[in-house]
């Protein structure tokens, strides 16, 4: 009697594990991104922001290695090893002055003006007190020139220069006009 109720608990044990093996799924937690609106056209794969930093730790690693000619100079080739889908890398002197933008060649050797100096002399504050992440607003050359939000990560690589890239988080919404 004792061996069949033994057999009877281990039958049913076997069909519960059964059925909750059958019922539970395995959900993993999910990678967060910096991506807070759908994807601009073309569909470009989403950047986390661990990608985000490795892609720049590795330009800093490389213009370490390779001097800053050497580096400037890939970070400038527009179809080099520092262009990958939306991520591209960007350097410039903490004076302003664009020294590598794979995207914008005419703005090598020029100073930022207007808008997009505010973004360089805000963004080269946030690396020099330690490296960082900083929102701003840019061409997204992938999706017909529009206005994106963007979510940038920099690094100091010398003390006259940075570098930083960043991906792409969704479109800018246009100001609501005021009916004259």
């Amino acid at each position: 009697m004792k061996k069949s109720l033994l057999y009877l608990h281990l039958v049913l044990i076997l069909i519960t594990l059964v059925l909750v093996a059958g019922c539970a799924e395995s959900r993993s937690q999910p990678v967060p991104t910096i991506h807070t609106a759908a994807p601009a056209s073309p569909i470009m794969p989403y950047v986390s922001n661990e990608t985000l930093v490795s892609f720049v730790d590795s330009a800093v690693m490389y213009a370490t290695v390779q001097g800053t000619e050497r580096a400037l100079s890939e970070f400038n080739d527009r179809n080099g090893s520092f262009v990958q889908g939306e991520l591209y890398i960007f350097a410039y002197g903490y004076n302003g002055t664009t020294l590598a933008h794979p995207i914008n060649p005419e703005a090598i050797g020029k100073q930022r003006d207007g808008a997009n100096a505010v973004f360089v002399k805000e963004m080269a504050e946030v690396v020099r007190n330690g490296s960082g992440f900083y929102r701003y607003v840019y061409i997204n050359p992938w999706d017909n020139d529009i206005m994106e939000s963007k979510l940038g990560y920099g690094r100091q690589v010398a003390d006259d220069w940075w570098l930083g890239s960043g991906a792409y988080t969704g479109p800018v919404n246009a100001p609501a006009t005021v009916p004259e």
